[in-house]
């Protein structure tokens, strides 16, 4: 069963190019292709998209924007594929609940990676924009956060969870068992009275976890 596509980008010969490259590989089938944020969340509503692929910088409403009412909305997970890598389109647009943030200059093989790494739950975001995120975070974090209220561990469980990592990723990472990674997320749940991981990742990097 293929994943369904929508393309959202001003630019017409993105759109038709992506959907050329999409529709060649019988892993996908490009359902719909917009040309402006309102559009791609009208096209969400009234048809079966598992993942929706916005730019940011569109006419009438935003990609980041249209984020936001396309995850408020409907079951659809958003990949933001953009030529621009400012702070301000990165946080907001994982704020609103995007699954990834990929720039344009990447290869079709890397773009369809990340489509199918969204399509099954998880979460992707570039080498640079990630940077840009830690960089932001570790700016914030000895100032917003309460550092003292978790273990060092538990730090590094956090950063890992906005990293995008899995169970499984940070037990490799940090060389500890699943059931381990599974105990210490409870605890920073519990201590910041969220209630699932994806809050977490969300709140760290806006640096707004509280104890």
């Amino acid at each position: 069963m293929s994943i369904k596509i929508l393309i959202a980008d001003d630019d017409s010969l993105i759109r038709e190019s992506l959907k050329i490259i999409l529709n060649m590989d019988e892993d996908f089938e490009v359902i719909s292709c917009t040309e402006n944020g309102f559009e791609a969340v009208e096209e969400c509503k009234e048809r079966k998209i598992d993942v929706a692929l916005l730019d940011v910088r569109m006419p009438v409403m935003n990609g980041v924007e249209a984020t936001r009412e396309i995850v408020k909305q409907t079951d659809t997970k958003v990949l933001i594929l953009t030529t621009f890598d400012e702070d301000k389109y990165i946080k907001e647009a994982i704020k609103n609940g995007a699954k990834g943030y990929l720039l344009k200059d990447n290869s079709p093989i890397k773009i369809k990676d990340a489509i199918r790494t969204i399509y099954n739950g998880n979460t992707v975001l570039q080498d640079v924009v990630l940077d840009k995120l830690r960089d932001g975070i570790s700016n914030k974090v000895n100032k917003v956060l309460n550092t003292e209220a978790f273990t060092p561990r538990e730090l590094e469980i956090i950063e890992s969870i906005a990293q995008g990592l899995s169970n499984k990723e940070i037990s490799k990472k940090l060389f500890i068992s699943e059931g381990t990674v599974k105990n210490y997320i409870t605890s920073i749940l519990s201590k910041t009275n969220l209630k699932h991981r994806t809050q977490i990742a969300i709140m760290f990097i806006k640096g707004e976890i509280v104890t």
